[in-house]
């Protein structure tokens, strides 16, 4: 390019010399410079009248015909538009085949664009969320899922987790959503049939607590009986004695699982709220304390540190039972001699309620699944302690019901940490009598 760059330099450097030359016997070197410079312009002005017509006009057929630079940049036009034509096809036919894939998905595909408003949806959206292509494009989505749970859902951002709800326009079909963003902001909104797992969920639900509920009667019966032959050991021949012993122990652990079976049941299937009110969380742990210094006998040392002034609304008993539970675990598990702290502190806008111990600590390959139903990191060890190994699944239910989350810290050998985060809506206004109390309590 740059050699037929020069030669233009060098033709237009001849026209105005030749014109010069034509025009020095006559005295008018000045005008014949004029007239190859214009002879130079009209040829370029040509070429470039001839450009503008081939791409404006005819832009799909052969270039113009030219020389030197101008027939170059002819040749690479055209075959840059060749490239982005053969570029287009291939992106025009990625993007049917990406749109039959998902014409052919059962679940629910929506593209929205960067403030939210519907782009394009397939059939199954249509189907399940009641979406119509003539009225519904270009509108937000939260003008057609008005659901205030999804609305909350699409503003916060947090899309780590779906958000199960009921069909716009069937309460009977359950979905499942999940909103992915990419782009310039934009956001992919999927949505799964998910109503038949849901039922199998509810009947799941529904057998652990008709059966919880049943073993009551014949445990409490039980029980009754062993108390009384407990009461008449001095009766009872030695080894018959020690069996009774057994059986209470065994008994006692059948009532505690039951009980907890019975206390996930109502987490998972009353929505709750009724009973919420203004919490002092100093109270909380100093009753959380006692009865784990009660449940430790001694062998660790357990305090109590309120560093935020501000109180927590929520279920005094749901409360107790989730802080009970991480207490009860790090007295199981952090081993004789370990520091235990309950503390109450700020965490961003909001606070969180923290149970840490520097105890023996857990894997982190064990950390995701903890909070599972009956998931023992030792089973050996858990079935020592009295666990029930529903501890964290409770403790995860409370806090959802709480709109908090639980975040857990540990390392083999560092102790572990467990924190009931909740957002600042949960908090109230600091009070002056709790604020004097946080600064007391250490």
């Amino acid at each position: 390019m740059g050699r037929l760059w020069r030669r233009e330099v060098w033709r237009l450097a001849v026209l105005v010399g030749l014109g010069a030359l034509l025009g020095w016997p006559f005295s008018l070197s000045s005008v014949g410079i004029g007239l190859g410079l214009a002879l130079g312009l009209s040829y370029h002005l040509r070429n470039l009248h001839a450009m503008h017509d081939w791409l404006t006009h005819r832009p799909q057929q052969e270039p113009p015909t030219a020389s030197g630079l101008w027939g170059e940049l002819f040749d690479r036009l055209y075959r840059y538009q060749k490239g982005q034509r053969i570029t287009q096809r291939r992106l025009r036919s990625t993007l049917q085949r990406i749109q039959e894939s998902s014409e052919a998905m059962r679940d629910s595909v929506v593209m929205l664009d960067r403030h939210g408003d519907l782009e394009w949806w397939n059939s199954s959206a249509e189907r399940m969320l009641g979406l119509k292509p003539a009225l519904d494009r270009g509108q937000h989505i939260t003008n057609l899922l008005r659901d205030p749970r999804f609305v909350g859902y699409f503003n916060a951002r947090d899309y780590r987790e779906p958000l199960s709800l009921p069909s716009p326009i069937d309460e009977n079909m359950i979905l499942q959503f999940q909103i992915t963003l990419y782009g310039d902001d934009e956001r992919l909104v999927m949505a799964r049939d998910i109503t038949r797992l849901h039922r199998l969920e509810q009947m799941r639900r529904d057998f652990v607590a008709n059966v919880s509920h049943e073993l009551r009667t014949p445990l409490t019966v039980l029980t009754g009986y062993l108390e009384t032959y407990s009461d008449m050991a001095g009766m009872l021949p030695e080894r018959l004695g020690k069996g009774v012993a057994q059986m209470q122990s065994q008994t006692r652990r059948m009532q505690n699982l039951v009980n907890d079976l019975l206390l996930l049941s109502r987490l998972e299937n009353d929505q709750g709220g009724s009973d919420h009110v203004r919490l002092d969380p100093t109270t909380l742990l100093q009753a959380v304390k006692r009865d784990a210094e009660a449940l430790s006998g001694g062998r660790q040392q357990i305090e109590v540190v309120v560093e935020e002034s501000r109180s927590l609304t929520g279920s005094e008993k749901e409360m107790h039972s989730a802080v009970s539970n991480l207490a009860f675990n790090a007295v199981r598990y952090a081993g004789d001699g370990a520091h235990i702290t309950l503390r109450w502190r700020a965490y961003g806008e909001g606070a969180c309620l923290e149970v840490e111990d520097d105890g023996e600590g857990i894997d982190p390959r064990h950390l995701p699944r903890l909070t599972e139903r009956f998931y023992r990191v030792d089973k050996g060890r858990s079935t020592a302690t009295g666990g029930t190994g529903l501890g964290l699944a409770i403790v995860k239910h409370v806090l959802l019901r709480h709109e908090a989350r639980l975040d857990i810290d540990s390392r083999l050998g560092e102790g572990a940490t467990f924190r009931c985060i909740f957002p600042s809506s949960r908090l109230a206004a600091a009070d002056p009598v709790a604020l004097g109390r946080a600064g007391a309590v250490h």
